[in-house]
């Protein structure tokens, strides 16, 4: 038999707030669940741009569903696509799910075909939102400092986050703005077959996901923009898989931000706007940002590992990960040690047991971590800043990874790489009058 993922057409129920999502993979059937906030437009629940944004969103949360058995085979019987759309469809399917094709290996890059009916409308009449913001909130640091650069800079915006727990409540509670929250509900079934032999399981692009859901709230509860907190070095790459470079960021990367901004606009006739306010800045420059205020220090967290085991309770950083030691590196160079130890609870630079850790992230070892770290000579050059800096250059692997760090790329590229992590990129597409505000007040 030919394997096949087919995605049935979505309904939308604006009296509960409640989307489904019904999908089959071959002879199994599962069912997803959105509950939106009550009190949504119900007009705007009836135009054409929310019903394309509907059918965009169940093709991409489809990739849950698909990953069980990953057939060659993609069809959506009833949701039309324009070419443009057809383009971001086998996008996500294909580098959304690069890191799941390389960690199975799996060879599925230009080996994908999708089937859908034809769209010839390729941009939506225009419709009329709101001026203000959605700020997709994730519990970390980057989206804490995208509320700091709009506060400053007078931009209304709405925290919105789906299945919203620990660090991300917490971090809302301290913001102090009523959030807009999405229910998730995954089939049950498809979480419990992702562990049986026979299907496979691995990452999915949870940032598309996460901004498609956001589109249809933009437009229920009018939003003209969705604000994402995306640094610059989401672009880059993990290993080579099948010919291509796979990245465990890749819907966090500006490829991609450009692709699901064109495909929103033309949803919305150009009504909605998506971008990302930190795509200018390193880690290490948002991480120098954020210690302008110690309001999130008690709440916040970058750790994956502790917040998806503890939720709300127990410590926010387990202190043993490679997003733990990679945040506590960045901070480093600019937080004072007494406050970056009281958030992580223990310095990490001086348990000699994380030394791989750190060789994994400055590129002295292996490969870059699959997890959602900075730049490999970022994290390099900001090893280089603290062998020469009073409070921690006698630490443990600071001392132990030092000489390699020079042998391997010399002292000037490490000062000349650490220049470049405080210097803004140009390459973004942030408005040109929010980009003035920020940069005047971002110094």
């Amino acid at each position: 038999m030919t394997e096949f993922f087919r995605i049935e057409s979505p309904s939308f129920d604006p009296t509960t707030g409640e989307a489904r999502f019904t999908y089959t993979l071959n002879d199994l059937s599962f069912t997803e669940v959105l509950t939106l906030p009550k009190g949504a437009d119900s007009a705007a629940a009836q135009t054409s741009n929310f019903e394309k944004l509907l059918g965009l969103t169940a093709i991409t949360l489809g990739v849950s569903y698909f990953k069980l058995r990953a057939p060659f085979t993609i069809e959506a019987p009833s949701i039309p696509l324009a070419s443009a759309e057809r383009a971001f469809v086998i996008d996500i399917y294909e580098n959304g799910l690069g890191e799941f094709y390389a960690r199975n290996e799996l060879a599925r890059f230009g080996k994908l075909t999708l089937t859908a009916p034809e769209d010839t409308v390729a941009r939506k009449p225009e419709i009329t939102l709101l001026e203000r913001t959605l700020l997709p909130i994730g519990g970390g640091k980057d989206s804490l400092v995208s509320v700091d650069l709009l506060t400053h800079t007078g931009v209304p915006f709405t925290p919105f986050a789906v299945n919203p727990k620990g660090p991300i409540v917490s971090c809302v509670d301290a913001i102090g703005t009523a959030p807009v929250y999405v229910s998730r509900k995954l089939d049950a079934e498809m979480i419990r077959l992702s562990k049986e032999p026979g299907y496979y399981n691995g990452h999915v692009p949870s940032t598309a996901i996460n901004s498609m859901i956001a589109s249809l709230c933009a437009v229920l509860f009018g939003y003209d923009q969705i604000v994402l907190s995306n640094e610059r070095s989401a672009s880059e790459g993990n290993v080579v898989f099948d010919g291509r470079e796979t990245n465990h960021q890749y819907s966090k990367s500006l490829g991609f931000e450009l692709l699901i901004a064109d495909t929103l606009a033309n949803a919305t006739g150009g009504a909605l706007k998506y971008f990302s306010l930190l795509r200018p800045y390193s880690e290490a420059r948002i991480a120098s940002l954020f210690t302008k205020s110690d309001k999130f220090d008690a709440v916040f967290s970058s750790c994956n590992r502790n917040f998806r085991l503890n939720g709300n309770d127990g410590a926010l950083w387990c202190g043993e990960c490679p997003k733990c030691h990679f945040v506590f590196l960045i901070f480093a160079p600019f937080m004072k040690k007494e406050r970056l130890l009281r958030i992580f609870g223990k310095n990490v630079l001086e348990v000699a047991e994380y030394e791989h850790s750190f060789r994994e992230l400055s590129g002295l070892a292996g490969q870059k971590p699959w997890e959602c770290v900075g730049e490999i000579l970022e994290a390099a050059a900001c090893f280089y800043t603290l062998s020469r800096h009073a409070d921690w250059y006698q630490d443990t692997i600071v001392k132990a990874l030092k000489d390699d760090l020079l042998a391997q790329y010399g002292e000037e590229k490490l000062q000349l790489a650490m220049a470049e992590c405080l210097t803004d990129s140009r390459d973004h597409h942030i408005p040109p009058a929010l980009s003035a505000k920020v940069q005047a007040y971002a110094v």
